[in-house]
């Protein structure tokens, strides 16, 4: 087989040897120069469709995304891959983001993954200038949008740099959008024209369940034990992850917990055993699964209604990436449907209430007034509520509207580990030995262990290095604390923090503004898209597939015939099939109304109506002049 130069590439750093459905047209648009927008669901290879047309061409590929623990997961797998890649995101040193664009210019890159709140900042705008950018992607395109469910104002940002870009052209990408945001993604992008390459979002091996149950963790176990292979359980908070883990271990089921808030090794630890099928079911927080592309996933339930069929599609798309039966499953109760309500009004608190948290958090952060633009502050949002006594909920809604209205952008928390970077030369380090002998063995040995320590901040584990050394890990920060003193590294212990960036300058909270059209129109949004979820979730008599669908402007969607509804359909007409040859047979003796039929039969009066109905749409019984069914000669 002959292969053309996007399909070596594949083969060549993917192992592939050919492109999955829709990925190389979206390819070939790209290559060609347009701006393309690719509508691929989850697991659908969105990433493919700009990695390889941006390592076809000479340049760097600029990728904006807001989800860091993605970010990172993507720059791990390139460099797997033996391509260089870097990422430029909150909490990185302004010397890092340095290195990085010299980097980048001396053609030492190829792609620069970054999050959406660095594309306003100066230094960005100046950097960027000199460097060849063949390509921009904008992943999770929906954050541009106002009617998407995440919109994230950085993202309009985006638009801005193709001034001084102007001929790069830009792929955005999304897993889920409705007609409108797919509409506002091109615009908000300026492209030149409509360009949308938009695979279906129906999944044929994918079935939906709904189960309201008083005793969830119950129908759980019973549904984990009749279905076989690995799972994702999702809930909402980080507590119930560790109980349900536990609930599940406790009754013989291989399960494990995982969330935002462990360390990186633990959460990679965990993810691990998960995917080599030491761990059959890990019950997360939403958390989990983004980049994991494990393939023979045979369950995805939900114990808590998600506030969006987006939200909701994106992670039960996680099942039967093999092609294979998966089941998505949504397992609620009346609270949950209360709750999901009530989150409406909770996530829109007063003016006032606002206001109260964006002081409350200047105070906080001991940010004069007048500054803090384009400035980054660590922030542990559990010690900012607890101190102000706000209600966690409300407070952190109210940083959400602040976020929508563009006064700050609260980044999601990242373990970044020990970073070194050597700051000297080999000469200067040679003399520095002559006068300092004790430090040698020890700086040769990082040496040995890492490389790149002259040209870059190198991620480095205090651990491994006391284990090669045989001594302490405290004599080992010690030592590298040492050497930072002498001038020899920049050493950056371990983080793992959630941080806030002020995109303006500080005000008094009686000139902070909250515009109360946005207000109402994102209030009116969200009502919206919990009751669709209400819809997916509630429906008896439409497929769960259809409705899904639907949202996503597939228009005349069919019934999926795998979903419980369309089951609980065809068991339904199976039942009325049996039950006219049974009320035939009974009216061939004699005839007789509904109920006699009924106590004949031993069955409810409905069915025997809804048989005897469609026994008369077909001519093949009348009601004759006593009011008895009887059969048609």
């Amino acid at each position: 087989m002959t292969m053309n130069r996007f399909e070596e590439i594949l083969y060549q750093f993917w192992g592939y040897k050919q492109f999955r459905p829709m990925q190389l047209d979206i390819v070939q648009s790209v290559a060609d120069g347009h701006d393309t927008l690719g509508l691929l669901p989850t697991g659908g290879g969105k990433s493919i469709t700009f990695q390889v047309p941006a390592m076809a061409q000479e340049g760097v590929c600029l990728v904006v995304t807001p989800l860091i623990a993605l970010m990172l997961d993507q720059v791990e797998q390139l460099r797997r891959r033996g391509i260089a890649a870097e990422a430029i995101y909150s909490g990185l040193t302004p010397r890092e983001i340095e290195i990085i664009f010299n980097r980048a210019a001396a053609r030492q890159i190829k792609f620069i993954y970054l999050s959406p709140e660095r594309l306003k900042t100066p230094a960005f705008k100046q950097q960027i200038t000199g460097i060849h950018i063949n390509l921009i992607a904008v992943d999770e395109a929906h954050c541009i949008s106002q009617w998407g469910y995440d919109f994230r104002p950085p993202y309009l940002e985006i638009a801005d740099i193709r001034t001084f870009l102007p001929d790069v052209p830009v792929i955005a990408l999304t897993a889920s959008a409705t007609p409108d945001v797919v509409k506002d993604i091109q615009e908000r992008l300026h492209f030149p024209k409509e360009n949308v390459f938009r695979k279906s979002f129906f999944r044929d091996n994918l079935v939906y369940i709904s189960r309201m149950v008083e005793d969830k963790q119950h129908y759980l176990l019973q549904t984990i034990r009749r279905v076989q292979g690995t799972g994702i359980v999702y809930v909402r908070n980080r507590k119930k992850t560790y109980e349900i883990a536990k609930f599940l271990a406790e009754n013989g089921i291989s399960a494990d917990y995982y969330h935002a808030g462990l360390s990186q090794d633990d959460r990679k630890r965990k993810q691990a055993d998960w995917q080599n099928n030491k761990i059959r079911i890990i019950v997360s927080t939403n958390a989990f699964g983004m980049g994991i592309d494990k393939p023979d996933v045979r369950l995805v339930l939900h114990m808590d209604l998600p506030d969006s069929l987006e939200a909701y599609y994106q992670e039960a798309g996680r099942g039967g990436r093999d092609s294979a039966i998966a089941y998505a499953g949504i397992i609620y109760n009346q609270e949950d449907i209360l709750k999901l309500e009530a989150s409406i009004e909770l996530s829109f608190p007063h003016f006032d209430e606002i206001k109260r948290v964006y002081s409350a958090l200047g105070n906080y952060l001991q940010i004069p007034f007048g500054a803090g633009v384009d400035a980054e502050f660590e922030f542990d949002f559990s010690k900012f509520a607890s101190h102000y006594q706000f209600n966690p909920i409300i407070a952190l809604s109210a940083i959400r509207i602040l976020e929508k209205e563009g006064w700050i952008q609260m980044v999601e928390p990242i373990d970044s580990p020990s970073r070194i970077h050597f700051l000297v030369t080999n000469n200067d380090l040679y003399r520095f030995y002559i006068s300092n002998p004790d430090f040698e063995t020890f700086i040769r040995l990082l040496l040995r262990s890492y490389q790149g320590l002259f040209t870059g901040y190198i991620h480095i584990n205090e651990h491994h290095i006391a284990q090669k050394a045989s001594i302490k890990v405290e004599t080992v920060v010690k030592y590298l604390k040492l050497l930072q003193t002498h001038g020899l590294i920049s050493y950056l212990p371990r983080k793992n923090s959630a941080y806030m960036v002020y995109l303006q300058e500080r005000m008094d909270e009686k000139y902070i503004h909250i515009s109360g059209e946005n207000y109402q129109q994102r209030k009116s949004l969200m009502t919206q898209k919990i009751a669709a979820m209400k819809q997916l979730v509630l429906s008896e008599d439409r497929c769960r597939s259809a409705i899904i669908l639907e949202y996503f402007g597939e228009k005349d969607a069919q019934d999926c015939g795998m979903c419980d509804v369309c089951m609980e359909r065809k068991t339904h007409q199976e039942k009325i099939t049996n039950l006219e040859l049974k009320i035939l047979q009974n009216l061939a003796l004699s005839p007789a109304t509904r109920d006699q039929l009924a106590i004949a039969l031993r069955t409810n009066a409905k069915l025997v109506m809804e048989a005897t109905e469609r026994l008369m749409d077909e001519q093949k019984i009348i009601l004759n002049e006593d009011f008895l069914f009887e059969i048609k000669q």
